[in-house]
């Protein structure tokens, strides 16, 4: 019995841009998934890939990373969010560069997110088989970085980045019977997350929240476990894991139009070079 085939997409902010790439050429290549999970950035880019859209993420990065609204101390101070929540999740997917929500909803692959609830400490796992408002906020509430980002109440939950406690959602998307999986990372195989060094900044600002606390001052050992299942997986034939080759030339937050096209190309070339390995592992039996 054929496996079910699953994009599993991390986070890291401006880093997205390489997953943005890698993605783009594998829809080029009309390569098809029966389900993809993204996290934080993984989600805000990754749910192109079920509306078919090639190059979106890459334009309006481009387009708008210099605007205050979109991402700006000027949109912290105003909004209490770094990345401005009405103008990132709505102004501009609805009017200055729309996302095909006729596709998304036509398209038969499933699309997940990966959230945090802030006062169990948990993950909370979302389906979005349609695009709509409430949809586009659970995209903002897994992208909604601690500090700062507003918490995001949905569904009588608050919610921060999913990142905070489920990464790299591998073994998640396993249990959901997603038996081969193509995991795209945002930092080299050698990477290793360390210690948290803003805990005493966190505690003022999650001070509400103890379980969000813990959570991130156990960050780095969940990453690193993560990142180990993920190679585990990949040696057992589970997994296809396609990265950068070295660390990105690039800071999580980034308003720079250069380092963005750079680091999207860096995607673009990786997966080219990848992709008859990458077939050879969606087509074995």
């Amino acid at each position: 019995m054929q496996k079910k085939t699953g994009l599993v997409l991390e986070g890291g902010a401006m880093r997205g841009l390489f997953t943005a790439g890698v993605l783009d050429v594998m829809m080029e290549q009309k390569l098809l998934f029966d389900g993809a999970i993204g996290v934080s950035a993984g989600a805000c880019f990754g749910c192109n890939y079920k509306s078919g859209q090639i190059g979106r993420s890459l334009r309006y990065n481009l387009k708008y990373c210099k605007d205050k609204r979109y991402c700006s101390v000027y949109s912290l101070l105003k909004t209490g969010d770094l990345y401005g929540a009405e103008f990132c999740y709505h102004t501009l997917p609805e009017t200055l560069d729309r996302f095909d929500y006729d596709t998304y909803r036509k398209h038969p692959m499933e699309f997940h997110v990966v959230c945090t609830d802030i006062e169990t400490g948990k993950p909370v796992y979302h389906a979005i088989p349609e695009m709509d408002y409430e949809a586009l906020e659970w995209i903002r509430a897994s992208a909604s970085m601690p500090m700062v980002s507003r918490v995001v109440e949905i569904g009588g939950r608050k919610m921060l980045d999913g990142g905070m406690t489920d990464p790299i959602p591998l073994a998640y998307f396993e249990s959901r019977g997603y038996g081969r999986n193509v995991v795209i990372l945002t930092q080299p195989r050698e990477y290793r997350k360390e210690s948290n060094k803003t805990i005493p900044m966190l505690k003022i600002a999650l001070r509400n929240y103890p379980k969000a606390i813990e959570v991130m001052r156990n960050r780095h050992t969940v990453y690193n476990q993560t990142t180990q299942y993920v190679f585990e997986a990949e040696k057992a034939g589970r997994a296809f894991v396609i990265c950068p080759p070295e660390a990105l030339p690039i800071k999580r937050i980034t308003r720079d139009a250069k380092l963005l096209q750079q680091v999207y190309e860096i995607g673009r070339s990786v997966a080219i070079r990848q992709l008859p390995a990458l077939r050879s592992f969606l087509q074995q039996p």
